[in-house]
């Protein structure tokens, strides 16, 4: 039988739901992107992200180490450390990036790949990771933003990624190593300057499509699952959970993602009955947790208030019953959805 707990803080409300284990309520997290966070405190009247977090009653804190100043490359194209390209697109309330091919996507050679400057982990400022502890002690901690797959992508250029699993398997595999190699070292010296006091690390690769997964599960196997495997192995070693992100529809390949030691599913989006919170939590709820799962591409943005609080109240329902779920939106919260909406999330 699973213990109903009465937590005596956020963190250990989320700790419980990670046990599968039923906390006194449901823990929430939150993200959005920066215009979102506009409109938010426009609405709101005032610009204190954690007196916001407070009022909704968030249990996670996200940790930041930023990275290295972005540098123009062309006309209205920047670039990032990694190499990934974008242009910013204006919105109403901020831009908003959106990415175009990466520096790499015209390399005819490994040796060209391999010739870029790639970053090392001494690049990213881990100087107030202590601090931001300290201020959130009582809450759940979350860590950083590693990648084995889709932002390697994004340096080559997505389609000559695809191209590339067929044709030069060497190179993919040499794009995964570099990403891998450095978050692997990045978490672990987040977990040395925070004394292990991380609860949860990221790791993201997009997977899915809207209606299945982008590649096979062949293809999983050899250029995702072995780099994720290393991920989660380093993330547990740390004392720490393995939250995984990917978009789209890729039921097909959560058991392989679970296999590899994921231990949160996040952001679990709603494309098709494939994805309902009904069938994912009977078929995978004793094995993983889930995170997210809010519809970003309809409900939050054109749904009324009351419509997004009765849905926030079936997923906290359904996948939170006996623990296992931390309620959160689709995907960060995108600047098209209302501030009533966002509030809506949280009010239950």
């Amino acid at each position: 039988m699973k213990r109903f707990l009465t937590p005596s803080s956020s963190r250990e409300r989320v700790l419980a739901a990670l046990a599968h284990e039923q906390p006194d309520r449901t823990p929430r997290d939150f993200w959005a992107e920066a215009p979102t966070m506009e409109r938010l405190f426009a609405h709101v009247g005032h610009r204190d992200k954690d007196r916001l977090l407070d009022q909704l009653g968030i249990d996670v804190r996200h940790l930041e180490a930023p990275a290295p100043p972005e540098r123009q490359v062309g006309e209205g194209v920047v670039q990032n450390f990694w190499g990934e390209r974008y242009v910013y697109k204006p919105t109403p309330w901020g831009a908003m990036r959106e990415d175009v091919s990466g520096t790499l996507a015209d390399a005819t050679s490994l040796a060209r790949i391999e010739a870029f400057d790639w970053p090392a982990p001494d690049c990213l400022d881990r100087s107030t990771l202590r601090e931001q502890c300290r201020r959130h002690e009582d809450r759940a901690l979350l860590y950083g933003f590693a990648d084995v797959w889709q932002r390697p992508a994004l340096v080559r250029g997505w389609e000559n990624m695809f191209v590339d699993m067929v044709e030069h398997p060497d190179w993919c595999h040499f794009l995964s190593r570099k990403f891998t190699d450095f978050y692997l070292e990045d978490y672990t010296r987040a977990a040395e300057i925070t004394a292990g006091r991380i609860d949860l690390y990221l790791v993201i690769s997009d997977l899915g499509s809207q209606h299945g997964p982008l590649i096979s599960t062949a293809m999983f196997r050899e250029f995702v699952g072995p780099y994720l495997r290393e991920m989660t192995a380093r993330i547990h070693h740390l004392g720490g959970r393995a939250l995984f992100h990917s978009c789209g529809n890729i039921r097909p390949l959560i058991g392989e993602i679970v296999d590899c030691g994921v231990d949160v599913l996040d952001p679990i989006q709603p494309v098709g009955p494939d994805m309902q919170p009904e069938a994912l939590k009977r078929e995978f709820g004793e094995r993983l947790c889930f995170h997210g799962g809010l519809d970003m591409q309809t409900l939050l943005p054109h749904a009324s208030p009351a419509e997004v609080t009765a849905q926030a109240r079936r997923y906290c329902e359904v996948l939170g019953a006996d623990g296992g779920y931390i309620l959160g939106p689709a995907h960060l919260f995108q600047p098209d959805v209302p501030p009533e909406n966002v509030l809506a999330v949280y009010a239950q």
